[in-house]
């Protein structure tokens, strides 16, 4: 046991004095890099400079952290907020369908005809590099019988290595049997088609839509705001997804006011007009006609037909001038239809009475300007003639007689009043002023005097003739003429939006219009309207026949235009009927021949609809 521990005791020392060596070692190696580092250890000035710079570095990036919150939330942050609104929220717009277009009918009891509407329809198109296993021919194969077209076509089509269009405006139908196929490769995209089911009935007030769907005519285009339906935009949350919350929906929104635009037309009324016109076009092989239809009281357009017309579903095969309404566009010299209005204007100012007389040689002369009746060859001079048989015969003497017993002055005015050099104010597009010659030429040339007397001289469109009738037939008030009559509730008929309608303004006394009016049932009754008229019923009414004016001025040798203008009935009518006939061709092309016939054939309609008695057997 002693000799043990003696050897423990004895290693002890040598474990100390390794310990120690390896100390002397540290302490060696430590005094070392004493010696190689000593220059370099910082003192305290250094110390103090160094937390100086560090402090200064974290001040700096402090303040650029600032100035960039600063910036985030002063300048992008309305920018931010969108962008958080964006992904947070949705706006819908429900998708509306453009307005239809109807006629003056009830819709609630069904008997309103449709002029405008818009149906789905989808443009297939095929993408060749699609189709699979599938052949050109297979997929034609199976199309064919669907699209109504050869075999052969559609696989010459399919062939090519791009993308192209088989077949436009597909009915709903056809596209859902062309997706039973399960064609890869087919691809059916959904559009909107404008369809007009009256096609050419309605053409020229209607108008039509281009393929992006804008109105280039008649109403489509006058009216393209009330058409376009617009609805703001509902803001909808989202969820985390991105996808909408249902929930958050409103109620109704998909559900949009079952609203149409109402035409004051009366289709019944524009299916005769166009009958009766082409008939009497075809007869005198005339360049074009027109036939205007009024309400005197309201200035309501009910039938407004021109020929030659157009099938707004086609309107690319057709010439582009034909989508220029004619009886709202083009200025005429009116004729011998402008004279009842200047009767209505003498007799207003007093110039002269219903019972006055003047003498009608047949011919005169105005300066160098000789100025004759159109019947001068065959009768010469009419003698002494009263006002009521001035508007009989038609005399362009009398007229002239008549009207320069009126002061120049006050006879320029009473035009300007009843809106020359205007428009009328029509809903249709286009129209331009009327023209009059100005006041000096007016006062200084006795001939402008003269040839306006019986309705040369001046240009006016065949509305703005209508419309001026309108002042004798409701007792002297100038209306405006319109054909919408408003935005009506598909299933009540309730009128929700009319426009603006103008006062009358009496531009001519009662007692004036009512002798005009008269005078022109003894035109039908014994002068040259006497086809217009129907036995048992009082018309009134008066013939035109103008010289045409070239469109660079003067007289066109040979060409006119014919016209008549009707009152139904004659001394309190309901309705004033113009129609015009261009070009005429043949010995017998005058007002009483060509136009008279066709006021006659849509009164007779009117007294059908209407179910009107005669006065008398």
């Amino acid at each position: 046991m002693e000799d043990k521990s003696r050897a423990g005791l004895g290693r002890q020392p040598l474990q100390n004095s390794r310990q120690l060596a390896r100390w002397r070692r540290h302490r060696a190696e430590g005094s070392r890099l004493a010696r190689l580092w000593g220059d370099q250890i910082p003192t305290g000035q250094q110390l103090d400079f160094r937390l100086a710079v560090v402090g200064l570095a974290l001040a700096i990036a402090l303040m650029g952290v600032g100035a960039r919150l600063a910036y985030l939330q002063h300048h992008q942050g309305p920018t931010l907020k969108q962008r958080a609104e964006a992904q947070q929220r949705a706006q819908l717009r429900p998708f509306l369908p453009r307005r239809s277009i109807v006629d003056r009918h009830s819709l609630a009891r069904q008997q309103a005809e449709l002029l405008a509407v818009d149906r789905p329809v989808y443009t297939l198109w095929a993408h060749p590099r699609l189709f699979g296993k599938r052949t050109p021919q297979e997929i034609a194969t199976a199309l064919a019988p669907l699209l109504r077209r050869p075999v052969e076509e559609l696989t010459q089509q399919l062939s090519a290595t791009h993308s192209v269009r088989l077949e436009r405006w597909l009915a709903p139908e056809v596209a859902e049997r062309i997706q039973a196929l399960y064609l890869d490769g087919l691809e059916l995209v959904s559009e909107r088609q404008r369809v007009y089911p009256q096609k050419e009935m309605a053409a020229e007030v209607v108008g039509y839509v281009d393929l992006d769907h804008r109105g280039q005519a008649g109403v489509e285009y006058s009216q393209q705001a009330l058409l376009e339906r617009r609805v703001q935009p509902v803001t909808v949350p989202r969820d985390g997804y991105g996808q909408l919350l249902a929930a958050e929906v409103p109620e109704g929104l998909l559900q949009s006011g079952e609203t149409v635009l109402q035409l004051t037309l009366d289709m019944r009324l524009q299916r005769a007009a166009r009958a009766a016109l082409k008939t009497q076009l075809e007869r005198f092989r005339a360049l074009r006609g027109t036939v205007i239809v009024l309400q005197p009281q309201t200035g309501e357009i009910l039938a407004l037909v021109s020929e030659p017309t157009y099938d707004p579903n086609r309107y690319f095969e057709y010439d582009p001038a034909l989508f220029r309404n004619w009886a709202v566009t083009d200025l005429y010299e009116p004729g011998s239809t402008f004279k009842p209005i200047n009767i209505a204007i003498g007799l207003d100012a007093g110039a002269f009475t219903a019972e006055e007389r003047v003498y009608d040689p047949g011919q005169i002369w105005i300066g160098r300007w000789p100025i004759q009746n159109h019947d001068y060859r065959q009768r010469g001079a009419h003698g002494w003639i009263s006002v009521a048989e001035i508007l009989r015969l038609s005399s362009n003497v009398g007229m002239v007689h008549l009207m320069q017993k009126l002061d120049p002055r006050q006879y320029y005015h009473a035009l300007l009043r009843l809106g020359f050099n205007e428009r009328s104010g029509v809903d249709l597009p286009f129209e331009p002023p009327s023209r009059l010659k100005p006041l000096r030429q007016f006062l200084t040339v006795p001939v402008e005097r003269a040839t306006v007397a019986f309705g040369q001289g001046i240009a006016l469109t065949p509305l703005q003739l209508a419309t001026l009738h309108c002042i004798i037939a409701n007792g002297g008030l100038k209306v405006r003429p319109h054909v919408v009559r408003g935005l009506v509730e598909k299933d009540t008929d309730t009128l929700v939006w009319a426009p603006p309608q103008l006062t009358p303004v009496r531009v001519l006394s009662e007692e004036a219009t009512l002798a005009v009016r008269i005078q022109m049932r003894d035109v039908v009754d014994f002068g040259t309207g006497q086809l217009a008229k129907i036995e048992g019923y009082e018309i009134g009414g008066k013939t035109g026949t103008a010289q045409k004016v070239g469109p660079q001025g003067g007289y066109l040798p040979g060409k006119r235009i014919t016209s008549f203008v009707a009152y139904f009935p004659a001394l309190r009518p309901q309705y004033v009927i113009l129609a015009v006939i261009d070009e005429p061709k043949g010995e017998d092309a005058f007002g009483s021949t060509t136009a008279a016939p066709v006021a006659r054939s849509v009164i007779q309609e009117i007294i059908a609809l209407e179910g009107i008695r005669p006065n008398s057997p």
